[in-house]
């Protein structure tokens, strides 16, 4: 059975994706993952206003084990991101002490370790509002979120989805907000409700568009289909999951 997929923001960190352009963007959860039928260049991960060239190199070796996405190397991955978040609390660093602990929060909920993956977003939220990040505050709460709602916990889900959704807006973060209308459909969907999660889906999808995301575009497409499907509309659902499939 087809299921309408969720998405998932890692955090806003500073990447540059090719070194020889030097060009910085907002690293998320697609971004860090490899594709076997289209090589990308292996990000570099910039910790922000840091001059902690250890915990730096630690925090960078650890986004790259991720990327490869193994249960092995997801692991080795949160030791360099401990090891990187000790230093960082030494140094008294709260922003990249803040991007550890939401990169390990990440890593454990891939894991299946969702209670310790809460304990690492519940640790990284106040770092995050104290050094007044509201895009790195916003996709701590939708990651929250999404540990909630994969508890079945759908209401404290969606208490979290609200908190996030305010903030992307507030910092332009399209993107951040397309993927938190997504989930909170996504929420929506699961119980039911099925005219509100097409009005979330339906808010996403030109989000995702206009930040030229083809993966979330896609995925929200899909999401539409599978409800105009669970309507009975099947020729609806066709129309909508054709679109997708090119993406």
């Amino acid at each position: 059975m087809i299921k309408p997929q969720q998405l998932i923001e890692i955090g806003l960190i500073t990447a540059t994706l090719s070194v020889m352009l030097g060009e910085s963007v907002l690293a998320t959860s697609s971004q860090l993952k490899t594709n076997s039928s289209s090589p990308q260049p292996t990000p570099i991960i910039i910790a922000q206003n840091s001059s902690n060239s250890e915990a730096d190199r630690l925090l960078n070796e650890g986004f790259i084990l991720f990327q490869q996405g193994t249960a092995e190397s997801l692991r080795e991955a949160l030791e360099k991101l401990q090891a990187a978040r000790e230093l960082y609390r030494a140094a008294r660093d709260k922003g990249n002490e803040a991007v550890t602990l939401l990169g390990m929060g990440r890593i454990n909920d891939l894991l299946g370790e969702k209670q310790t993956a809460l304990d690492y977003y519940n640790q990284a939220l106040p770092l995050y509002r104290a050094v007044e990040d509201r895009g790195g505050e916003a996709t701590t709460l939708n990651n929250i979120g999404l540990v909630y709602s994969d508890l079945g916990e759908k209401q404290t889900a969606l208490d979290y989805y609200n908190q996030a959704l305010p903030l992307y807006r507030a910092v332009e973060d399209r993107g951040g907000e397309a993927t938190t209308l997504n989930n909170i459909g996504l929420v929506y969907d699961s119980l039911g409700e099925k005219q509100t999660a097409l009005d979330y889906y339906n808010q996403a999808l030109p989000l995702y568009r206009a930040v030229e995301d083809r993966g979330g575009e896609a995925t929200t497409l899909n999401n539409i289909g599978l409800v105009y499907d669970s309507l009975g509309e099947k020729q609806t659902a066709l129309d909508y999951l054709n679109q997708a499939l090119p993406l």
